[in-house]
């Protein structure tokens, strides 16, 4: 089975909605349902949603709906992690999701429950062939390691920078073979680490943040080295997030678009730093359309 490559159109966009919005339903009604019962009958429940969930997702796919199959596995996956999650609560092994670790301590129950998700997301995505899986095996991933190996704080963000060069690495040889749909949340993943552990690094003064800027720039023009735009989407982030740190600490008030009528708080440089980034930004975007060859004529 080829991997499935979901092309933009109406109809895609209804069925990724709907499956968000599964997913949000699904999230509420296991909510509810811990509510109402024990940790016994919870794990019944979360069983009963599981299985309504991946029967849904092998009767899409034995119809011909491949988009529609890997959404639903997509929610499954979520479900199998639920269940697990209620399974181990109820036996004392953890009382906590995986996603809200502090990375502190050593819990074997733990990480046996996020490698039971890396291998649920890993079997899934082998079977659907749906690339958007790929981002919960890279989280899951990400989570796994990190906790195997660090207690919280720098090192923290150290192991996370490296297992973004990592998937950087693993997005590579992804987008050089037959898999390369795949390498989009690969990419993103890579990004979000890297980013991130920079981040947690640079968030002090204006070098810091000038910093982040320069980074930020490396970003978009990366986007067109690699030929994806996640990289350029978080550069856009990051040269937000900056041109906010800046604005803030020029105008010393704590929200960026509030407290314009004080004299004292120099109301005008929100408005010029907002300027100013729109400017970096569309500049950005007309060089790389200029180096790209393939990029729209504009219209006379």
């Amino acid at each position: 089975m080829a991997v499935v490559h979901p092309r933009w159109s109406a109809w895609s966009f209804l069925v990724y909605a709907g499956g968000f919005v599964l997913l949000a339903a699904t999230g509420s009604w296991l909510t509810y349902l811990a509510s109402k019962s024990g940790d016994a009958g919870y794990v019944a429940w979360t069983l009963v949603v599981l299985a309504v969930l991946a029967g849904l997702a092998l009767a899409l796919r034995r119809t011909a709906h491949p988009v529609a199959a890997g959404v639903a596995a997509f929610v499954a996956v979520v479900a199998y992690v639920a269940f697990l999650s209620a399974l181990w609560k109820w036996f004392g092994w953890r009382s906590t999701a995986p996603t809200s670790s502090s990375f502190h301590g050593f819990h074997l129950g733990q990480l046996a429950l996020e490698g039971l998700w890396l291998l649920a997301a890993l079997v899934a995505l082998r079977r659907f062939r749906f690339p958007l899986i790929a981002a919960q095996a890279v989280l899951a991933g990400w989570i796994l390691v990190t906790d195997l190996v660090s207690n919280g704080g720098d090192w923290t963000a150290v192991v996370s920078l490296f297992i973004g060069l990592v998937y950087l690495a693993v997005a590579f040889a992804l987008d050089a073979g037959p898999s390369r749909p795949y390498g989009f949340w690969v990419h993103l993943g890579a990004g979000m680490l890297i980013g991130g552990s920079l981040l947690w690094f640079w968030h002090g003064g204006d070098v810091e943040w000038t910093l982040i800027v320069i980074a930020s720039v490396a970003y978009v023009f990366f986007a067109q080295l690699v030929g994806r735009s996640s990289w350029a989407v978080l550069g856009a982030v990051g040269l937000v997030l900056a041109s906010t740190h800046f604005t803030l600490e020029w105008t010393h008030v704590r929200f960026v678009f509030f407290n314009g009528g004080s004299g004292s708080a120099r109301a005008w440089v929100p408005p010029l730093v907002l300027t100013c980034l729109s400017l970096v930004l569309v500049g950005l975007g007309l060089v790389l359309a200029g180096r790209d060859p393939q990029a729209s004529p504009e219209l006379p």
